[in-house]
């Protein structure tokens, strides 16, 4: 089945407002976890150009690099190290302005500038998260934070 995605509207919010039903839409019938992450990760990188998007999963005691669009990536991050550890520790969601200024940094790619990484849970635990770089400084915001954790609640069901 071909699927396609489509956004309408000027503000960030608009678009995302736009982006999820679609996503809930594309995802809602498939049991495939991997499946879905990387249709996540493909529309998030089509709608919004993202410099990097993907998840990372938890595997024992670090996290796995999971299905992704973007540069090469670092395979296996460990346990509140970088911001994806620091948001699998601190079970939140993490928005780093300047990745540069982030103590414990990780740097898989020299271009990344500005990070947010949001969790997805099973109960409490966190089971992965969601990452995403952009080469510009500031780029996240309060309304990536809101939207993208309303994404990553259409995923926790295939867990």
């Amino acid at each position: 089945m071909s699927h396609s995605i489509h956004t309408s509207g000027s503000s960030r919010s608009e678009i995302y407002q736009s982006l999820l039903p679609q996503l809930k839409a594309l995802i809602g019938d498939e049991e495939d976890t991997i499946a879905n992450m990387a249709n996540i990760s493909a529309a998030l990188k089509q709608i919004f150009g993202f410099f990097w998007v993907g998840f990372y999963i938890v595997k024992r005691e670090e996290l796995v690099l999971g299905p992704f669009q973007g540069t090469i990536a670092c395979t296996r991050i460990k346990y509140g190290k970088g911001v994806c550890g620091t948001s699998w520790k601190e079970k939140r969601t993490v928005v780093v302005d300047d990745v540069n200024l982030f103590p414990g940094h990780i740097a898989c790619d020299a271009a990344s500038q500005s990070e947010i990484v949001v969790p997805i849970f099973d109960k409490d635990e966190v089971i992965a998260v969601l990452d995403i770089d952009s080469e510009h400084l500031n780029y996240f915001d309060q309304t990536d934070a809101h939207y993208l954790q309303e994404i990553v609640k259409l995923l926790q069901k295939h867990f």
